[in-house]
């Protein structure tokens, strides 16, 4: 068993650990407070050639594996979560279902503007009733000769404001009470597509969290994405990935959380001796170290599994969980270390600890993770 990095996923750590500490990290806390979401990064990176990654080079992407997607995503929410998110969704949730399951006119014409950076990457998939339970999708997408009419709403979609389209989840027939649920691209300019950027966030303060609203939009059927009815199973496959993602940021906010705490750790002097000279926090450090390595195995793990095209369920939902919550954990012993100056924003480790919030949330709870496990030991 090899755990070395391949000299490619090498050098995109190097390049992506530079790129975050000279770019991201400077301005990640007055982000935080002016929510200012950070355009000119990803004008940066799209120029580096990060914004399709992991997708083919005949639509504009790089062609890496989803191992190099992982190390992108925790090496920016290292710095700043708002960033991994945006990032993260931007592949894991806006490109890869056109690439998974788009046709190849469909993949130049969605897939390539999102490789380029032209457009952001976003799914429509949240709505005010379905959201662990997404088979509860109340959107419905109605035949009208060649076209589609789309009434609903969703909500908690991340980069909408930014992208040019997205793929939707509506309902498309409905037959003794059993809903037929199908993907739609749809482009955000079109007429009765509302996009509202206002929700008021615990944390992850400078990604874009919108609503959308969809009345009477219409779409040609041939934006139909995939096969028709075939919605459900899209978005469970999507969110295997988009897990990943989660995991890949959650390691990062830890290491990040981590790193400042280390270093508080060393130069704060109590009763004449540095934080770090005591057991206590000696333990605390160790059991972050190892907590933040596990996390990371297992995303590199579920990433592994996903490039050699073999099962990666329970494995993306057992990485998930985990790192969410040593994301928490981390980001709380990270603040206890500070002692009242962890409390206070210019530390920023309480930044850490309300953006790590999220992971435990979002793509699939940690309850709904435990149940997705649960199912693939065979319970």
């Amino acid at each position: 068993m090899n755990f070395d990095l391949s000299q490619e996923q090498q050098m995109i750590r190097k390049t992506m650990k530079e790129f975050t500490d000279k770019v991201v990290a400077p301005g990640a806390l007055e982000r935080d407070r002016t929510k200012a979401f950070p355009k000119e990064i990803f004008k940066q990176l799209a120029d580096m050639g990060m914004m399709g990654l992991p997708f083919s080079e005949e639509y504009g992407g790089a062609g890496a594996d989803t191992i190099s997607f992982a190390i992108v995503t925790e090496e920016l929410s290292r710095a700043c979560g708002s960033t991994g998110i945006t990032y993260s969704a931007h592949i894991s949730l806006g490109g890869a279902p056109l690439n998974l399951f788009g046709t190849e006119e469909q993949k130049h014409k969605y897939l390539t503007p999102i490789c380029t950076g032209e457009s952001f990457g976003a799914f429509g998939l949240t709505e005010p009733n379905a959201g662990s339970d997404a088979g509860g999708t109340q959107t419905r997408a109605i035949e009208d000769g060649d076209d589609f009419i789309i009434n609903g709403s969703k909500v908690y979609i991340t980069n909408a404001s930014y992208a040019k389209h997205l793929a939707i989840t509506a309902i498309t027939d409905l037959k003794d009470g059993k809903k037929e649920i199908s993907a739609i691209i749809v482009p955000t300019d079109a007429e009765g597509f509302t996009v509202i950027d206002n929700y008021e966030k615990m944390g992850l303060h400078s990604s874009n969290t919108t609503e959308l609203v969809l009345e009477n939009v219409r779409v040609p059927k041939a934006n139909l994405l995939g096969k028709r009815g075939e919605g459900f199973r899209q978005f469970l496959v999507t969110l295997d990935g988009g897990r990943i993602g989660i995991g890949a940021m959650a390691v990062g906010i830890a290491q990040g959380a981590f790193d400042k705490a280390l270093r508080y750790s060393k130069e704060r002097k109590q009763f004449g001796r540095s934080l770090s000279d005591f057991q206590i926090t000696q333990f605390k450090l160790a059991d972050m170290a190892m907590k933040i390595e596990l996390a990371r195995t297992m995303v590199y793990k579920a990433a592994w599994l996903k490039d050699q095209g073999r099962p990666f369920t329970k494995e993306a939902s057992m990485c998930k969980l985990y790192a969410s919550e040593i994301a928490m954990e981390v980001a709380d012993q990270a603040v206890q270390i500070h002692g009242g100056y962890g409390y206070m924003k210019e530390y920023e480790v309480e930044r850490y600890m309300r953006d790590a919030k999220l992971l435990e949330i979002g793509e699939g709870t940690s309850e709904i993770q435990r149940m997705v496990i649960a199912r693939q030991i065979g319970c």
